[in-house]
């Protein structure tokens, strides 16, 4: 009889462990799970929210989309909108007129209204080429950073401006502009021709540069 309840004794001792070992499994299985190739991912976190790309997303044209409030100032309200895809573009109607023709400081005002159904986001300063030949010009050194983040809203509109330096002599003619978006990795989108207007479309000058988007007119003296 003292032999069987010895036995018995190891036994339930036995058990007991084995049931601890399991619990103890199942909690490490819990707070972790593998991966087809045997690599550990967490079962929370970063797996069960996203990572901060998939947060932003693009859509399946390569669009960016901004997932949060975010930097920037709106056309129409404060702020960048979630879920607003960057402007290509054929949603915004360009023009471009030439003020303060034969001035000191003549410039081209470049004004993108938003003509589509839904705002859009512009992420980059204008890619512009005079005449649509040559270099692309360069951002004012006078601007900050040039990749400021701008929702445009339905109707609204954002302003840029051609800067013109005239020295006097070695002079270049223009009449035109062809006027692209950039996106936020720095790549133009397709560009678009636009004809110069005002009293003297026709403008001269030896450099030129350009600003940010902005939802105010520049030099609007």
């Amino acid at each position: 009889m003292r032999t069987s309840r010895i036995r018995a004794t190891v036994l339930a001792t036995a058990t007991a462990a084995l049931a601890l070992s399991l619990t103890a499994c199942g909690g490490a299985d819990s707070a972790t799970k593998s991966d087809a190739s045997g690599q550990s991912k967490p079962a929370s976190g970063a797996d069960a929210k996203g990572s901060s790309a998939e947060a932003n997303g693009t859509d399946a044209e390569g669009r960016t989309k901004s997932a949060s409030g975010g930097a920037g100032t709106s056309a129409g309200k404060g702020g960048t909108e979630a879920g607003v895809e960057e402007c290509v573009g054929d949603e915004l109607l360009v023009t471009a007129e030439h003020r303060f023709a034969g001035q000191q400081g003549d410039h081209l005002l470049l004004t993108a209204a938003n003509k589509g159904d839904k705002p859009c986001l512009i992420t980059s300063y204008p890619s512009v080429k005079i005449n649509g030949e040559g270099t692309t010009l360069p951002l004012s050194k006078k601007e900050e950073g040039g990749h400021q983040a701008i929702t445009v809203r339905p109707g609204g509109k954002l302003y840029s401006a051609v800067n013109l330096f005239d020295y006097g002599k070695d002079n270049r003619t223009g009449t035109g502009l062809s006027v692209a978006l950039r996106g936020h990795n720095g790549q133009d989108k397709p560009a678009y021709s636009v004809d110069v207007k005002g009293e003297k479309p026709e403008f001269t000058y030896n450099e030129a540069d350009v600003l940010n988007w902005n939802a105010k007119k520049p030099y609007d003296f």
